[in-house]
This record gives C-alpha cells, structure tokens and sequence, in this order.
C-alpha cells in the first residue's frame, strides 16, 4: 500500500509540472519523499494531518483551495463538514509556518504562497 501511495504522488507530482519531490516556497520547503517541511532550512514539526494538509496547498500553491476540496481531501467521507477541524488545523499550520504562507481568501478558500 506504502508503494502505491508513493508512485500516485510521484504521478501527482509530475502531472503539476513537478518532476522533483520538493516544492519551493521561498523560505518553505515541502518535502514529498521524506514528508516533511523545513522552514529556513530547518525541520518544521507537523503531525500527520497538518503535513498532508500542507503538501496538498504546496501542490497547488498560488491556487485558491476551497474548505470543501481540503475536506474531501482530508478526511473520510463520513467526516461532520460543519466542524471548525479544519480551520483549527489551518490555525496550527499558521503559527508554525508563521504570518504570510496561508493566506485566507474570503468566501472562497485558502492559498499558500512563498511570499
């Protein structure tokens, strides 16, 4: 299952012009082989969901994301939608990352940017 997972994001990747694992986002480094995130070169310490919610707005950075989209993403189809979850997860992301890289969009969504 662990192959698999590897090769839809090698796929994914390439699909979205990205033939390297690393997505560069000015200072932020998005690591999709090791799975994780360095900030200035250093490691970003991030569970599970904050890094695949990271990696999923470094795929489509500069693109607005919709909470529906980062839900279904996420989480399993049976998840409640009308929970705060995710913004709670946006809001740690935020203070690890710092002021700048999740920008939110109202009304629309959130987008992640190397600013």
């Amino acid at each position: 299952m662990a192959e698999l997972f590897a090769r839809v994001q090698a796929l994914v990747r390439r699909a979205h012009g990205r033939s390297r694992p690393e997505i560069v986002l000015g200072r932020l480094v998005v690591d999709t082989a090791a799975q994780r995130a360095l900030l200035n070169g250093a490691t970003v310490k991030l569970t599970g969901l904050e890094y695949r919610l990271l990696a999923y707005l470094a795929l489509h950075a500069d693109h607005v994301v919709s909470k529906t989209e980062l839900t279904e993403h996420l989480y399993a189809q049976d998840f409640d939608r009308d929970s705060n979850t995710l913004e709670v997860v946006i809001g740690r992301l935020r203070r690890k990352l710092g002021d700048g890289f999740i920008e939110t969009i109202r009304g629309q969504g959130y987008t992640l940017s190397g600013r």
